[in-house]
């Protein structure tokens, strides 16, 4: 299971998005090409990606969780990121009747100095362009063993959050409350990060890999930033580009392509809304349309923009019985994957919290089937 860095923060909440932000992308018309299914044929898929060990898999295959995405490989480039060492990890996936849908790349959700390859995101070159350069061999390995898919983060703060608060049976939550929040220090090691200086490293990048992704069809699923933050303040320094729905949809149209999209965190779009359960369902039709989405962490909130709490998911601001159905609406064939569950005392790695969201994520599925 992924350890995320819940980082102390806040100063003052601000606007949502603004029409200046909305005219900073060009809509990206749909393709026949793109990876979506016929529109309301949507097939989806129970997986997730906290686990891949032996022990893990047997549990999952019992579960019926069928489809994964396994943990990081390795954190360099080694024997593990061979074609070679994919092909074992796919084989021993698949042992278990279980299909390797992706892997993730050594680009996480951690915070700067933690981060697998940080020079791509300060900009150093000539380190950059080495470690990009792993990044590309990466995905023509994944190619070679048989892998459709990776994502992959393009982080600098890292998942932040504020002090935790409690929930139902004395759950442990996960919250994010902006304003009045200490933001310390100042700035990152990172230094002033501006929205222009982080679009140039993010398409600095992407014209380097895309080409690779297109050339091997390796579908690149890239997630957002966790949480969004006022435009024009930012986080410590970092304004936080693809914390926005109107960032997306500007990362999407960069190098256009139907192997470039989104690791559709639900989660973390619903916190960049100032209503998730009302505006979730048209930021999915507009991703989804356009074959964006490339797996889906199904998780939920309750709160809003720069203010709410991860709870379990039939409990939060979004219906998640009406979001999958709009996953289904739009073609969309692909894992609904458990994420970032509330942490339950004496549930020794959350392994009976994502048992509970696996048995409510296949009931939804089941639902869905007995509808078409």
């Amino acid at each position: 299971m992924e350890r995320r860095e819940f980082l102390a923060a806040g100063v003052v909440a601000s606007q949502l998005t603004t029409k200046a932000q909305a005219a900073e992308w060009k809509p990206v018309p749909p393709q026949a090409d793109l990876p979506v299914g016929k529109k309301g044929k949507g097939r989806l898929k129970l997986g997730t990606q906290n686990a891949s060990d032996d022990a893990s898999l047997k549990i999952f295959s019992g579960l019926g969780v069928h489809n994964i995405c396994s943990t990081l490989p390795s954190k360099v480039m080694d024997e593990s990121w061979s074609v070679d060492g994919l092909s074992k990890l796919r084989e021993r996936v698949e042992a278990n009747g279980i299909r390797l849908e992706m892997v993730p790349l050594p680009l996480s959700s951690a915070y700067i100095t933690k981060a697998e390859y940080p020079d791509i995101l300060m900009g150093n070159s000539p380190k950059r362009d080495r470690a990009i350069d792993d990044i590309c061999q990466m995905i023509r390995n994944c190619k070679k063993a048989g892998i459709p898919a990776v994502k992959y983060n393009m982080s600098i703060l890292g998942v932040v959050r504020t002090a935790a608060t409690k929930g139902r049976g004395g759950a442990t939550l996960s919250t994010f409350k902006y304003a009045g929040a200490p933001q310390e220090p100042a700035l990152t090691e990172a230094g002033p990060v501006s929205a222009d200086l982080y679009w140039e490293r993010i398409t600095y990048f992407l014209d380097r890999v895309i080409p690779v992704a297109n050339e091997e069809k390796v579908r690149m699923a890239c997630h957002p930033h966790d949480p969004g933050m006022p435009k024009g303040k930012g986080w410590r320094g970092v304004e936080t580009v693809l914390g926005s729905v109107d960032g997306l949809k500007k990362f999407v149209s960069i190098r256009e392509s139907p192997y470039h999209g989104l690791n559709f965190c639900q989660g973390t779009i619903s916190e960049m809304l100032a209503d998730p359960g009302r505006e979730i369902h048209d930021v999915i039709r507009w991703f989804g349309t356009r074959g964006k989405i490339f797996n889906v962490h199904f998780r939920n909130i309750k709160g809003t923009f720069l203010d709410f709490q991860e709870v379990f998911p039939e409990e939060g601001s979004v219906d998640m019985i009406k979001a999958a159905r709009t996953y289904k609406e739009v073609g969309f064939s692909g894992m609904l994957m458990p994420d970032h569950v509330p942490k339950i005392e004496g549930d020794a790695g959350g392994r009976q919290a994502f048992a509970f969201v696996f048995g409510y994520i296949r009931a939804i599925i089941q639902l869905l089937e007995s509808e078409s």
